[in-house]
């Protein structure tokens, strides 16, 4: 795996063969500003980078990655709101159309919400996490009910169903939902199965997901 120097031998690799041949686009982004379309909310998983994953050149999604790929509801209180932020600059500045949460297998996350397997609950030692994936706790219940905690079943149900918890947290944003209503904004939910290499959509209607 790659340590830091060796991140080093990728740029330079970047910048004598891959940021040549995108010269042109670069200069148009730099005049220009980035207006990407397109938002995509992934997780910080390293083996699920939406760009390689959707084959994108630079400044066509604009992207926000988190621990298992989650939407906090809107809220106003205090604090630090970095994917509300990131939603709010896509929305209102950036006029994205689409914003695309995908989920993927194997997700950590997910995992630590469905089994509550958290160390510790002080923030450092494992609280930040526990936190985070108590927005997943609606989501669990019914998940473990029918698959228990333990099998693959039904850790694929707690990912599918934390796309659904975000999309669902999307619409409680009021600037959302109004351009949603418009018919300006696009919610849609995606799962990338790591083991199949095969996208997963969601079904508006159903929340059901199926192969594209």
């Amino acid at each position: 795996m790659p340590e830091f120097h060796e991140l080093l031998h990728g740029y330079r690799r970047f910048r004598t063969e891959g940021y040549p041949k995108q010269k042109a686009r670069y200069d148009k982004l730099v005049d220009e500003g980035q207006h990407p379309k397109l938002m995509i909310i992934s997780c910080s998983d390293s083996r699920v980078d939406p760009a390689q994953i959707f084959d994108v050149d630079p400044g066509e999604i604009f992207v926000v990655r988190n621990v298992a790929a989650l939407v906090p509801p809107f809220e106003t209180t205090p604090g630090q709101h970095g994917v509300s932020a990131a939603i709010e600059f896509a929305v209102q500045v950036l006029k994205v159309r689409q914003i695309v949460v995908m989920g993927h297998g194997r997700c950590g996350g997910c995992k630590a919400a469905l089994t509550q397997e958290l160390h510790g609950n002080v923030p450092g030692e494992g609280g930040f996490v526990a936190n985070w994936v108590h927005l997943l706790d609606d989501a669990r219940a019914p998940v473990a009910a029918k698959h228990g905690i333990e099998s693959r079943e039904a850790e694929l149900e707690m990912e599918f169903a934390a796309v659904g918890v975000s999309i669902e947290n999307l619409k409680t944003f009021p600037f959302v939902r109004e351009a949603v209503e418009r018919g300006e904004l696009k919610l849609r939910g995606t799962h990338f199965s790591i083991a199949e290499g095969v996208l997963y959509l969601r079904d508006e209607e159903s929340g059901e997901f199926a192969p594209v």
